[in-house]
């Protein structure tokens, strides 16, 4: 796929509900084992939880998996991965655990806190959109070098490394399918003379 939102970074918050204290975590991960590898990593971090509640995405969404662990069922595993299916993150893995304080919160407030819990721990590790680009490079003279790189930054492209010989080459990358529009600015700025050439691909991670 060209592109799809998933996760930054593994983080955490926290927040209480009636002395319950939920602590939301999220981490990114590719695959299953990676997912059940890190749920373990918290069951044995917070051994003592009354639940370590957990959900995962994966593979664009076509792997969807959870867990109440002990909860009613419907109240805690589906409202976590709910929170993921509709932030439309696939790749990782969401574990939200529970001290409970006492008091019973019911089936809709525990949909609430565990909802809740896996907003927080999303917010915290920040969405993102990975999108698959071109590596890019053009070659200039250095009277055209001052126009070429505000041209590529104008056009999406992020630069990421120049050569200076007896010519400039300027290498970027720009997501799938939007080079059309930077050709089309260095034929008119160069009468024709400056050429896009492509070279692999990789996936970069954009902000949302």
């Amino acid at each position: 796929m060209d592109r799809y939102r998933t996760i930054a970074q593994e983080a955490e918050d926290s927040f209480e509900e009636k002395h319950s204290k939920f602590i939301g975590c999220v981490c990114p991960v590719k695959t299953e084992e990676e997912a059940q590898a890190f749920i373990a990593a918290r069951k044995k971090q917070y051994w003592n939880a009354t639940h370590n509640v957990w959900a995962y995405v994966l593979d664009g969404g076509r792997v969807r998996r959870f867990s109440d662990d002990g909860e009613p069922q419907g109240t805690a595993g589906i409202p976590t991965l709910d929170v993921l299916i509709k932030n439309n993150v696939t790749d990782c893995v969401v574990v939200v655990t529970r001290y409970f304080g006492g008091i019973l919160l019911g089936a809709g407030g525990l949909v609430r806190a565990y909802s809740h819990g896996a907003a927080l721990a999303l917010a915290a590790g920040g969405i993102i959109e990975r999108r698959l680009c071109d590596d890019l490079s053009v070659t200039c003279d250095y009277g055209q070098y001052g126009r070429v790189g505000p041209l590529i930054a104008a056009n999406g492209g992020v630069l990421t490394d120049t050569e200076f010989t007896d010519t400039v080459t300027l290498r970027f990358y720009l997501p799938v399918g939007e080079d059309a529009a930077l050709q089309a600015a260095l034929t008119e700025a160069s009468a024709g003379a400056l050429q896009l050439q492509k070279g692999g691909q990789r996936y970069q991670d954009f902000p949302i």
